[in-house]
């Protein structure tokens, strides 16, 4: 999630009676399109925009991902993510704290030591599995196996800026219901570009990566998923079961009507509290599992 330069880029978010509010700096709100048709979009309660939220996630991906499961609920509560870096800013690290049980696969084994240091209760509760491996299309379902999961599952996170669109297509060994991905907003919402294959490729901060939202609204269709929305820094796309999406979300279903463009520095800002350091909790009642 574009982790080498964007951890001073957040949006702020409060909790009031429930609502989150955000804030744009007025050095970036100007006449471009995209902003007022932000404005009218925040209006719309179908739309997962408004309930975007950080407590752990790079930006608002946790109320996002929060609102998905509250309306198509949760069947198994497990989840696997890869490309988490040290996992403290993560889609996956809230989910633990309610209970979910996951696998995080991470390339680097700097970044694996410093997972089991921060995360050593999940882990050894095997609440979290963790596997250290670089990602290609052709070792990822015996790596996602190497973590012991398998079948249904409830969430997919994949973030590897690159092989992202590749990856997804390659994965038979688990069947998420709900797909979370990078999408690459360079390039505008009717258009498709994808990444070419590359077993090797690592992300080189450029605009070499991944795929445009359009390509992976056509994926994911054939794949069986709807398009759902995407987060306001228009940096993550979701996707939810096509039976199981309905009249849930927004339609029509198609990246021109769900896009967002980059606003990696828009001066949308997103703070969560004091910074996480190292996993501090576990599911303290019930209510806690209704979050």
């Amino acid at each position: 999630m574009f982790k080498k330069f964007y951890y001073n880029i957040r949006s702020s978010w409060f909790s009031e009676l429930g609502k989150r509010q955000f804030q744009i700096q007025p050095t970036s709100i100007t006449n471009n399109y995209a902003e007022i048709e932000l404005a009218e979009r925040l209006k719309d309660a179908i739309r997962l925009e408004r309930y975007g939220y950080k407590v752990y996630s790079q930006s608002d991906e946790d109320g996002i991902i929060a609102e998905i499961f509250k309306r198509i609920g949760e069947t198994n509560k497990k989840f696997v993510e890869f490309g988490v870096n040290d996992g403290l800013e993560s889609n996956g690290h809230f989910l633990l704290h309610k209970g979910w049980q996951g696998l995080w696969i991470e390339g680097s084994p700097s970044y694996c030591k410093q997972i089991h240091d921060k995360f050593k209760e999940p882990i050894a509760k095997k609440q979290l599995r963790v596997v250290n491996a670089f990602i290609d299309k052709d070792n990822i379902n015996d790596l996602i196996a190497d973590g012991n999961m398998n079948g249904d599952i409830d969430l997919l996170s994949v973030d590897i800026d690159g092989n992202d669109y590749h990856i997804w297509k390659a994965i038979s060994c688990v069947n998420p219901r709900v797909v979370c991905i990078e999408y690459n907003a360079k390039f505008p919402p009717d258009f498709e570009w994808v990444i070419k294959y590359n077993k090797k490729h690592i992300w080189d901060n450029s605009d070499n990566q991944g795929a445009s939202l359009k390509s992976l609204e056509i994926q994911g269709r054939e794949l069986g998923y709807q398009l759902v929305g995407t987060n306001l820094n228009g940096i993550n796309a979701f996707f939810v079961k096509k039976e199981l999406a309905k009249d849930l979300f927004i339609l029509p279903a198609n990246s021109e009507n769900l896009w967002n463009p980059g606003r990696y520095y828009s001066g949308l800002r997103y703070i969560s509290g004091h910074t996480s350091r190292y996993y501090v909790g576990e599911v303290l009642g019930e209510k806690n599992d209704k979050l």
